[in-house]
């Protein structure tokens, strides 16, 4: 199927279009944490490949942790493909820049989009719209995976929501994508319906269910829950 690449995106990424972010430790490959906190092992991996990620990764659907790793989080979620969405330029939203990022890091901060860091920006193309000189509400691209491109921290600040910011900003980016004869795809929490249900209306649809984890070697744990006795 030719969705079967997006079965690992982050190795597919990382040995793709985002080699250059590459952070490689044996056969795995993780992006530099203040650009993502993801990480990941290749498709026919052994439980020795986890013993070569340093440190908090988050993965998605890569089974269990080898003995030593600890998940203290797990979300199910949906990946949702948009072969069929054409997207739509918008010239009045704008192009962000480094200069936007503590006003975009402000942003998720208050919505909760999913992980957004320092140098997340350097990904791939975002844009945002600002009303009065602030920042209201953004969407950009993350994973880049060979004929692909994520669709990511969509955005709106409480105040300004049910103006249907984020489908004009959806649709901005995937015309972006589409401009570069590539295809979008992203990814949602299966509990978040209202977002779902969005996609599904600009015309996304569910290819596979997916389980984002956050996994951390268990010595870490021991050594933190020690310091903090």
């Amino acid at each position: 199927m030719e969705t079967d690449i997006l079965a690992n995106p982050v190795w597919a990424a990382l040995t793709g279009p985002h080699a250059h972010f590459a952070v490689v430790s044996g056969r795995t490959r993780r992006y530099p944490l203040d650009v993502s906190p993801f990480a990941a092992v290749p498709d026919a991996f052994t439980p020795g490949d986890w013993a070569d990620l340093d440190g908090q990764v988050l993965t998605t659907n890569r089974g269990a942790a080898a003995s030593g790793w600890e998940t203290f989080l797990e979300l199910p979620g949906v990946q949702m493909e948009g072969g069929a969405v054409a997207g739509a330029a918008d010239p009045g939203l704008s192009v962000l820049g480094p200069g936007d990022v503590p006003e975009m890091l402000d942003l998720v901060a208050r919505t909760q989009p999913g992980p957004f860091a320092a140098r997340t920006i350097e990904m791939g193309l975002y844009l945002g719209l600002r009303e009065e000189g602030r920042l209201i509400a953004m969407a950009g691209e993350r994973l880049r995976v060979p004929g692909w491109t994520e669709i990511s921290a969509v955005c709106t600040d409480p105040a300004h929501r049910g103006r249907g910011l984020a489908s004009r900003l959806v649709s901005a980016v995937v015309a972006g994508v589409r401009a570069r004869g590539e295809r979008p795809f992203l990814h949602a929490a299966t509990a978040n319906v209202n977002a779902i249900r969005l996609y599904e209306s600009l015309g996304f649809t569910v290819t596979r269910e997916v389980t984002f984890r956050v996994l951390r070697p268990q010595e870490a744990l021991t050594r933190d829950t020690a310091e903090a006795v």
